[in-house]
């Protein structure tokens, strides 16, 4: 068994912060994103976070540590754009496997630190696979509603390059995060799925959706019942909701999702909504609290931050919510 299934149900587990919000932070120019190697590229690459494993790799091993330091038990890896769909944008394509292999390795390095620190207290490397920039259910254009800009196929061979890209770098698990539509989920599902046939490795799956509004369903319609029943036959190490909402805004759908999955539950939230700058501005003990009430209500078996989360709020989160138990995860009556 892998040793996280056993961790899972022994207590909450909680996951790392915001990548890009601490990048940020370092007010990078064009050229700190190019580096040496990148100097003459014909296209800017501002803005370009995943491109700093290979260009600036410190400041993402010193993102990591934080978050470890912070108390995380799961880090994960600044791949978040890592597929041929997303990295067009940057006329990047070609550097897909390398850029996946280059943040696999920090993080890896990060994580056995820590663990070896503390071998008691085991940190886990979780593979980040983004939603990418296109929709498989949705047309982009509004005169042609039967357009797509992308098909399940591509879709399933991006997933599948970057997924063994991260494999073979020595990831724990993956993350399929931040799904604003659930078909593009489910061609990343397929691709891992196959890809753990042909490597015959129990790399276990993380799924966490977005809902984007106060409707309760995610962009491409789905309320979250209908998500996690469109995602369940993956058989995911957790299933749960990031994104888009602040802790508070999220608790209704959490609840719903807690009450229907037959399997572990993780949330990281927003820190808060947005202001009219753009930024996050909820704290980390107003976060802490409402998730320590998540768990004292039960919901919870992993739980971490999302945009406008820092080290700081980690700790207050960990701070707040490691005196609760796990939510008991129901069986599935067939």
């Amino acid at each position: 068994m892998h040793p996280i299934r056993q961790l899972i149900s022994e207590r909450i587990l909680f996951l790392d912060g915001a990548m890009g919000t601490m990048i940020q932070r370092h007010k990078l120019s064009e050229e700190g994103y190019r580096g040496e190697r990148f100097k003459d590229f014909e296209h800017s690459l501002q803005g370009n976070n995943d491109l700093l494993s290979i260009t600036q790799p410190q400041i993402i091993e010193d993102i990591h540590m934080a978050f470890l330091e912070a108390g995380a038990d799961i880090i994960e890896t600044n791949t978040f754009n890592s597929t041929t769909v997303s990295m067009a944008d940057y006329h990047m394509e070609q550097l897909v496997e390398e850029i996946n292999v280059s943040a696999a390795k920090i993080a890896r390095k990060a994580a056995d630190k820590y663990t070896a620190q503390d071998p008691s207290k085991p940190r886990f490397v979780a593979g980040s696979l983004g939603p990418t920039n296109k929709t498989a259910s949705l047309s982009p254009d509004v005169n042609n509603p039967g357009f797509r800009a992308i098909s399940f196929e591509e879709l399933v061979t991006a997933y599948k390059q970057q997924a063994r890209a991260l494999a073979s770098a020595g990831v724990d698990l993956f993350l399929v995060e931040t799904i604003f539509d659930t078909l593009n989920a489910k061609a990343a599902i397929f691709a891992i799925l196959e890809l753990q046939d042909e490597l015959d490795r129990d790399v276990p799956i993380m799924i966490s959706g977005t809902i984007t509004d106060a409707s309760g369903r995610t962009l491409s319609g789905q309320t979250v019942e209908a998500f996690w029943y469109s995602v369940s036959h993956a058989n995911p190490i957790s299933v749960g909701l990031n994104c888009a909402l602040g802790a508070d805004q999220m608790r209704p759908f959490l609840k719903d999702l807690s009450d229907k999955a037959w399997a572990p539950i993780s949330a990281h939230p927003n820190a808060g909504l947005p202001n009219e700058f753009g930024e996050y501005d909820e704290s980390p003990e107003s976060m802490s609290a409402i998730l320590e009430d998540f768990a004292e209500h039960g919901y919870l078996n992993i739980v971490g931050g999302c945009c406008g989360t820092t080290p700081d709020h980690i700790a207050s989160i960990v701070d707040a919510v490691s005196k609760y138990e796990p939510r008991e995860v129901p069986e599935l009556v067939s």
